[in-house]
């Protein structure tokens, strides 16, 4: 759909539709996330830095080795948790694997445009 698709775009009343400029704004910002490993992105909105100096933990800076092994520590019981036990436990290893070296990136570089 064109941009000029766009703007003609009507819904059934005859008013201008809001889902083609929803889906051209999604568009515009899904490359900040295009390589996010699926479920990854959803982990920022608590340990993102929003999280520096508040009771979660940021995972800036942490190693994906050190992510993975917490992860199996919720997962198995080992580390106690209020949400993060029935979280790990909702992913595959090789999900875990994955969501913990796109955290270990630095933050600039996982939001970094292609």
């Amino acid at each position: 759909m064109t941009s000029h698709d766009m703007r003609r775009a009507k819904n059934r009343r005859g008013e201008p539709a809001l889902a083609p400029v929803l889906l051209a704004a999604l568009m515009a910002s899904a490359p900040a996330w295009a390589d996010a490993a699926s479920g990854a992105a959803a982990c920022t909105g608590c340990h993102g830095p929003a999280a520096l100096g508040s009771a979660i933990p940021s995972l800036d800076g942490h190693a994906a080795d050190e992510i993975v092994t917490q992860m199996h520590a919720f997962r198995s019981g080992e580390r106690r948790a209020t949400v993060m036990d029935r979280i790990a436990r909702g992913f595959t290893e090789e999900e875990t694997r994955a969501i913990a070296e796109w955290l270990a990136k630095p933050e600039a570089a996982r939001h970094a445009q292609p």
